[in-house]
This record gives structure tokens, C-alpha cells and sequence, in this order.
């Protein structure tokens, strides 16, 4: 399948009609330690590496697949005052209601969304294959000696790991450049906030994955898409929330390559690195990932560039 103008996602009212799948079997896992993690700069891609387009998603069947979970109805304490947080800095994030909706479900693409820990912090994070997770840049510890700090994904974390899917740790990070939370928002920061983390295990056997698909300038508007993360605000990062129905905005002065994406979800810091996406048919594909705000928007980083930079850490580390 081709990315085109006329290929676009469904629009949330018509997810709101996808019927629940439920699985065909069961299975147990097991967890497992971490690993130092080697950093792979990719600057300029192989010739042909551009070729594809998008990346299949991948649903085990001992998984039931949910398109619209159920609401978690525990309890939920504001963690941080937001009229005051943040505010110096002009930064709003809440536009309006807050329309995030916390979650338990190990459904599929629910579980494949999790929550990233590292030496700067945490942060939110989506499998994207077997044993690859696709998160932010600026939540990953780029060192002197051109290594990174650890990092360490939790999948459907929810007070703490969940007991089937467990932890898994990385060992390669494969990233355009390296961008750092520290120096203030600017366009690499806008462009190019994503890696993707090759893991120690095949977590995504249980989880299932995301596929990954090139954002297009066409689809701007479509109030097609899903995030899903980990906010510090609403939960303390220890359960995720998902909204959906938000509309993205690519910049119409960016190439459709490495693309800064506007919108107005509803944002708060730990929700970084967690995904955006969309149903074509009943399959889940990941356009960006929640990077950045500002007083009048917030934003994410995406392009086929992010679709390559999964077909590279996928060739090379299967």
C-alpha cells in the first residue's frame, strides 16, 4: 500500500462502530535484565531505503483487539496544580476540557503502548515491531562518547509492570539527531524528536505492534487520530490516558520528510514519546510521536523519515 492523498485514515466516528476482536489463545512470559545501549547515528540512508512507506502492524492472536476501551473508573488525583505549573514558561498543553481518559487494557494496540524510563526521566514509548520501541529523542541520555544512557520500557504500565508483559531493556538506539530537551524548542527539536529503541527481547510477540506509516500534509485536519501516554499531571506517569479525535496540522513549511505536526491534544511532560495514530480498515498505524508545546499549540514530530529510521533499526536488528 502506497501513501497518498487519497489514502486516509478512518475518522473517530467510525472507530467508535470497529467491534471488539477476541483472541484465539493464550500465552505466559517471562522477564529479563538490560543491556548498554549503542547509539547508531543515521544521517544519510541507504540508497533504496527509502522505498517503503509505511510498516505492517502485527496483532498476536492470543491477544483480543479493543478500538475503544473502557474508561478506568479508580480514582484519579490531580498530581500537579496546572494553573500555576508551567506557567512562567507560556506553556498551556490543557486546551480547554481536559478530554484524557485513563486506561487499564492489555487489548491490542492498548498494550503496545507503555511507559520509558531513562537517566533524564519518563517518558511514553510504542512498539513498532518485534523487539522496537519508538519513542522521543530529547527523553534519551545522549553521552560524549556517542553512546546513550540506559533506557527501560515498561509495556501497559500500570502501577507499576504489568505482571505478563513485564520489563524489557535497550540495546541500540537508531536516531536522525541527537536532540536535547535542555536546548530550548527549535527545529531539529520540532522535526526529528524520535528514535527507536532495539530491546533486549522480543516483547512485541506478546504486546503486538504498531505499524508505522509517512505523515502527509493531505490529512491535515482529520480528526482521525489517537495519543496514548503517561502524564505527569493526571496520573504521576503510573497509568496511561488516550485521547481521541485530535486533528493534526502539519507545517506547511517543513517537508513532508521530517514533519513538525500542531495540534491540540491534551499534553502534559510524560506524555512525550507517546504515540499518535490512526485505523485504516480495523489496523493501527503510528504517524508521530508527542514531542513538544507552546502557549498556543502543542506538537509532535513525524514524516517518512521516522518511517525509515523503523525500516533501518528493523533491517538491521530483526
Amino acid at each position: 500500500m502506497t501513501t497518498n492523498k487519497n489514502d486516509k485514515p478512518m475518522l473517530q466516528d467510525e472507530v467508535k462502530n470497529l467491534k471488539p476482536v477476541k483472541a484465539t489463545r493464550k500465552i505466559k512470559v517471562d522477564e529479563d535484565g538490560k543491556e548498554q545501549i549503542e547509539a547508531i547515528g543515521v544521517k544519510v540512508l541507504e540508497k533504496g531505503a527509502r522505498a517503503l512507506t509505511e510498516h505492517a502492524p502485527f496483532c498476536p492472536d492470543h491477544l483480543d483487539q479493543d478500538f475503544n476501551p473502557k474508561a478506568d473508573k479508580s480514582k484519579t488525583p490531580i498530581f500537579i496544580d496546572r494553573t500555576t505549573f508551567m506557567q512562567p514558561e507560556g506553556s498551556r498543553t490543557i486546551f480547554g476540557t481536559d478530554n484524557r481518559t485513563v486506561y487499564n487494557s492489555t487489548a491490542y494496540p492498548w498494550g503496545c503502548v507503555g511507559r520509558v524510563e531513562t537517566a533524564l526521566g519518563i517518558g511514553s514509548g510504542a512498539m513498532v515491531g518485534p523487539r522496537h520501541l519508538l519513542t522521543c529523542a530529547h527523553v534519551i541520555d545522549f553521552k560524549n562518547d556517542g553512546s546513550t544512557g540506559w533506557v527501560k520500557f515498561a509495556p501497559m504500565y500500570y502501577n507499576g509492570p504489568n505482571a505478563t508483559f513485564g520489563t524489557a531493556n535497550g540495546i541500540k538506539t537508531y536516531y536522525k539527531y541527537k536532540v536535547k530537551g535542555s536546548d530550548g524548542i527549535n527545529s531539529t527539536e520540532q522535526q526529528y524528536d524520535f528514535v527507536v529503541i532495539v530491546l533486549d527481547r522480543n516483547v512485541g510477540n506478546q504486546t503486538g505492534w504498531f505499524g508505522a506509516k509517512a505523515y502527509t500534509d493531505s490529512w491535515d485536519g482529520l480528526a482521525s487520530w489517537t495519543h496514548a501516554g503517561y502524564p505527569m499531571d493526571k496520573t504521576g506517569a503510573q497509568r496511561p490516558t488516550y485521547q481521541n479525535s485530535i486533528a493534526l496540522d502539519g507545517d506547511a513549511f517543513t517537508t513532508d520528510a521530517h514533519q513538525a505536526m500542531y495540534h491540540q491534544g491534551d499534553i502534559w511532560p510524560g506524555q512525550s514519546g507517546g504515540p499518535f495514530w490512526g485505523y485504516w480498515g480495523s489496523t493501527p498505524y503510528v504517524v508521530a510521536v508527542q514531542s513538544w508545546q507552546t502557549a498556543s499549540n502543542n506538537g509532535a514530530s513525524g514524516g517518512s523519515d521516522l518511517v525509515d529510521l523503523v525500516n533501518k533499526a528493523r533491517t538491521e536488528y530483526p
